[in-house]
């Protein structure tokens, strides 16, 4: 099979379940970002060696593989599928992680800038990036139906990703710069 289908050629993508859209819909966006988030993900485990990060971080890949997936499908055909569905379970996972870092990490009384370690400086901008598909995803919400469990994941993973930068700062004894 080849990788171009020339379907997209005037500016239209399938969705889940053959609707096509715009490539510019908010929904492309949305799970674009989501898509953007993982692989700014994907960078930081290919800029670390900390086995502390890798297996964690893999299975966010996967939650957002799921998440991606689910934003795509306008039927919602795939909240039927477990493999492609955002449960409580993994956002109550999302703050254990962030739970068990944060309590060894000197208490917040400024803002953090992003930097130190360069895999800190990695998790501050895939931090980043996760906010961006955090707010796409609620600006799809004002027009479509979205899974609510959608924007919880994605506001939990960004302090996730605050919280590992941080850590990892930590464990390095590098200063983290405030403001």
């Amino acid at each position: 099979m080849k990788i171009y289908t020339r379907t997209g050629d005037e500016g239209r993508t399938g969705l889940l379940g053959g609707t096509r859209v715009p490539k510019d819909h908010l929904r492309v966006a949305a799970y674009g970002d989501v898509d953007e988030t993982n692989a700014a993900i994907g960078i930081v485990l290919a800029h670390t060696e900390a086995a502390r990060l890798g297996k964690l971080l893999r299975q966010v890949q996967a939650d957002l593989f799921a998440l991606g997936a689910e934003l795509a499908d306008v039927r919602r055909a795939r909240r039927q599928q477990a493999k492609a569905a955002v449960t409580p379970a993994m956002i109550e996972r999302l703050e254990n992680e962030i739970d068990v870092r944060d309590e060894a990490l000197p208490p917040l009384r400024a803002f953090v800038l992003p930097g130190g370690a360069r895999t800190a400086a990695f998790l501050h901008h895939a931090r980043t990036v996760c906010r961006r598909a955090e707010r796409s995803v609620v600006a799809l919400a004002r027009s479509s139906r979205v899974e609510p469990l959608t924007i919880v994941y994605l506001n939990r993973l960004s302090d996730l990703l605050f919280v590992l930068a941080r850590y990892e700062n930590h464990l390095l004894r590098r200063r983290e710069r405030t403001w």
